[in-house]
């Protein structure tokens, strides 16, 4: 009777423990390497980027309220990013067509990555449980190590916060 109790619970739970996403990379840690398509159709790896701050920021869905908010004040902040010699690099579960019309439509010029099969988001922690990004973004620095980390954020001003942040981690 308990090994059937036992095994009873053990079906119950484990295929929630299998669902539930990764947690989220912590400061001072190898910031996860992947490598993704862009809008542009070009694979992008994130050693590709040593030796420059890599602002990797998930997000939600393209042509939202949000995230075109967000992506704004990064775009309009670019060239601050370029003179602390980082770079700024967005993920989300949408289709590399669809970032590419993203881009277009707001002037966007730095690199949208496409994780449709969503394994990137999970690695880092930011698959919600809609199936989409969550809004979290992480500062990598030159050697690939996580130096800061933002969860939940709030898009109009999280570009304020990173540069802030930057020009601390940079000092």
């Amino acid at each position: 009777m308990r090994h059937r109790i036992f095994a009873a619970v053990a079906l119950l739970v484990l295929p929630f423990a299998a669902a539930r996403a990764a947690e989220v990379p912590r400061v001072g840690e190898s910031a996860p390497e992947f490598s993704l398509p862009s809008q542009e159709g070009s694979q992008v790896s994130l050693k590709e980027f040593r030796g420059k701050w890599v602002v990797l920021y998930f997000y939600p869905k393209d042509m939202t309220q949000g995230c075109t908010i967000e992506a704004h004040n990064f775009q309009q902040d670019l060239p601050k990013y370029e003179q602390k010699h980082a770079v700024i690099v967005g993920v989300s579960v949408d289709s590399t067509d669809s970032h590419k019309e993203f881009c277009t439509k707001e002037s966007l010029t730095f690199k949208l990555l496409s994780d449709t099969d969503k394994k990137v988001v999970d690695t880092y922690g930011s698959l919600s449980p809609r199936g989409m990004a969550s809004r979290n973004t992480f500062l990598i620095d030159p050697a690939g190590k996580v130096a800061k980390v933002w969860t939940g954020v709030s898009p109009a001003k999280h570009s304020e916060e990173v540069l802030a942040a930057l020009a601390e981690t940079t000092k």
